[in-house]
């Protein structure tokens, strides 16, 4: 017997992660795709990205990777593989279906789509991501700044900036990779509010996630991992590390704030800079939530692992951190899935969940 309509929003990878498991606990999803195909934000990236986790670690259960299974895969792969993922899946994916906004109906759900038309479901997972919210912190003085400020959500690759002074703010694994491909055409900054950490891609000749699946350290809560891990460490076989350490690029301290034609270093030194790219993370993006008092100021869920606090039937996906380390990831976000899809049906049996 049906569980009844699940309604997913996003049709990237936590989306088709949840219509996977829905669809094996009962339910009737139906994944809800703004965009043209189901692959999430990944077409999107910048060009030169690669996963720092092997093939045989990013596949979703019972469908594996094409490839070399030990290798890393690219942008393009991972797009790919979504693509053939859904087909296999033969789950009702509607695409160009921008969800404007959801009403809670009684037990259930009415969303809104950018069309007029709208569509109601028992249950609703909010798997949107957070591309389309990229987070840009305010400093003194950019409104000023005559050059280019961008978030890596932007960039794609680095000819475009040859010959310039480009400042890459970020410490994590986005920043120092594409600090790293600026600076051959560049002469680039990665600037960092306390310092870059690396992790070792390999050890004792097993990649990380082989040791990380083997300790079962990749299924830690945060509240464990914040006493462990200071930062998000940059995945690393030695050349990033390398790099920084002959200063191409070089590490900086945070500038301090912007002026007309470039920045003010922390020792009130004043340097031209013709681009600053930030790679400092993103927002969840769920506007279509904003009028159901789901959400805190900020506009991020209210959520307890992924399980709305203030309205049953309603649950999230794809949110960093949200159970563990790798929540938002291909190698993570299944489990999650189980998870909060398990937490709606003990909710709709009228089982408190917490």
């Amino acid at each position: 017997m049906s569980r009844g309509r699940l309604l997913i929003v996003g049709g990237g990878q936590s989306g088709l992660a949840a219509a996977r498991t829905g669809r094996d606990s009962g339910w009737e999803p139906v994944v809800l795709e703004a965009g043209d195909e189901p692959v999430g934000s990944w077409p999107r990236y910048y060009d030169s990205l690669r996963l720092f986790s092997p093939r045989r670690y990013s596949a979703f259960p019972n469908h594996p990777f094409p490839g070399d299974p030990n290798g890393y895969p690219d942008r393009d792969e991972v797009a790919d593989y979504l693509r053939s993922y859904a087909k296999w899946l033969d789950i009702e994916v509607r695409t160009n279906a921008r969800v404007t906004e959801v009403a809670a109906d009684g037990p259930g759900f009415t969303v809104e789509l950018a069309d007029g038309s709208h569509l109601v479901g028992d249950a609703l997972i909010a798997a949107s991501g957070s591309f389309a919210n990229p987070y840009v912190p305010s400093i003194p003085g950019q409104e000023e700044f005559e050059g280019r400020v961008l978030h890596v959500a932007d960039y794609r690759s680095p000819e475009e900036f040859s010959g310039q002074r480009v400042v890459v703010v970020g410490a994590g694994n986005s920043a120092v990779q594409v600090a790293h491909e600026l600076a051959e055409h560049a002469r680039t900054s990665l600037a960092v509010r306390d310092q870059v950490r690396f992790a070792p891609q390999v050890i004792a000749g097993r990649d990380l996630h082989w040791w990380l699946k083997l300790t079962r350290a990749d299924l830690l809560p945060p509240s464990v991992l914040d006493k462990i891990i200071t930062g998000t460490p940059v995945i690393d076989a030695g050349k990033y590390r390398a790099a920084l350490q002959t200063a191409h690029p070089e590490e900086l301290p945070m500038f301090a704030e912007y002026v007309p034609d470039g920045v003010v270093w922390p020792d009130s030194s004043r340097e031209r800079v013709d681009s600053v790219v930030f790679a400092s993370g993103y927002r969840p993006h769920l506007p279509y939530l904003r009028g159901l008092g789901v959400l805190d100021e900020a506009g991020a869920p209210r959520h307890d692992r992924g399980i709305s606090t203030v309205l049953p039937g309603l649950a999230f996906l794809g949110l960093e951190f949200q159970r563990s380390f790798s929540s938002n990831t291909l190698r993570g976000v299944h489990r999650d899935a189980g998870y909060v899809v398990d937490a709606l049906a003990r909710q709709q049996r009228g089982v408190v969940v917490g």
